[in-house]
């Protein structure tokens, strides 16, 4: 990537370095994020259309989905084509991150009632229930990166400043301040805890309850459909939280910054593209409707 300038105030200017200590590398991450890039917004807005336009996926798992798929579609979309502008990315991005996580939680939640109290479901996740805990995830979200945002614009940023990213992400642009970071760095760890505490808390309880429904269940063909409704759900969960945690909720001296860029590259580009392959690639119900879909389509034509 080629640096890119950021104009701030008229006494401050900022520069994202990118990727620019590997010069000989531009064309082929350009193609590579240009792919992925490509690849996320098919794949989502796909999901998105997919859910929308098939009545047997108006469920609260599948509702929750197509936020998941909305939020996955618009950080790929906010980062990777403008590489964040200015500050209110930063916040944009921030929000997203931070709502995919809730989201996530809310999704175990959901795999919890449907497999624990599945004669409950429909009346315990109700279109109100679903409506409120995707809210409240959107109202997380941009609570919090608000609160970091407004405290890093009080730091002095006077003069030229590089910025060693590829994005305006929190860590790098308060690493550039003249002024004592401390409670910046303070805050973010909390915030990141606090995030990541609560949400692996109700993921990890959801998991527990669900683990031991499952080895009560007799049938064998019953557990095996148990626990592949609950794959692709860990799975984009062990990626997106592994990011984060190892990012985020450590000492700030233990990641150099070439490490939080390629970390970040996963959960701002990469994650967005494998959420919606996990979800369809290992779900049966998403694959035959597809199919359907297609030979629909093809006997039509």
């Amino acid at each position: 990537y080629t640096p890119l300038r950021i104009q701030n105030t008229l006494e401050t200017t900022f520069a994202l370095l990118g990727f620019t200590d590997y010069p000989e590398l531009q064309i082929p991450l350009f193609l590579m994020f240009l792919i992925m890039y490509t690849i996320t917004v098919v794949g989502n807005l796909g999901m998105m259309v997919f859910i929308k336009i098939n009545h047997k996926f108006h469920t609260p798992m599948y509702f929750f989905l197509s936020h998941l798929s909305f939020v996955d579609f618009c950080y790929s979309s906010i980062v990777t084509p403008k590489l964040l502008k200015n500050l209110v990315m930063y916040f944009l991005s921030c929000t997203a991150v931070v709502t995919e996580s809730f989201l996530l939680a809310v999704m175990a939640y959901d795999r919890f009632v449907a497999i624990c109290n599945p004669l409950l479901y429909t009346v315990v996740m109700s279109q109100r229930l679903c409506a409120l805990l995707v809210a409240g995830s959107y109202l997380w979200g941009m609570f919090g990166p608000l609160v970091l945002r407004c405290y890093a614009l009080q730091l002095n940023f006077s003069g030229h400043k590089v910025i060693n990213h590829f994005f305006c992400e929190y860590t790098a642009l308060i690493a550039v301040s003249s002024s004592n970071t401390h409670i910046p760095h303070l805050l973010l760890f909390g915030f990141a805890t606090f995030n990541e505490v609560s949400t692996l808390l109700i993921i990890l309880t959801s998991y527990v309850i669900i683990f031991v429904t499952v080895l009560n269940i007799h049938s064998a063909s019953g557990r095996g459909k148990a626990f592949s409704t609950c794959a692709s759900h860990l799975t984009a969960i062990t990626i997106f939280h592994g990011t984060i945690l190892s990012l985020y909720c450590v000492p700030n001296s233990k990641n150099s910054r070439q490490t939080v860029k390629v970390a970040s590259v996963f959960y701002t580009v990469v994650n967005p593209m494998l959420n919606p392959l996990i979800y369809s690639l290992r779900n049966k119900d998403v694959k035959d409707a597809f199919r359907k879909l297609i030979d629909t389509k093809t006997s039509f034509h």
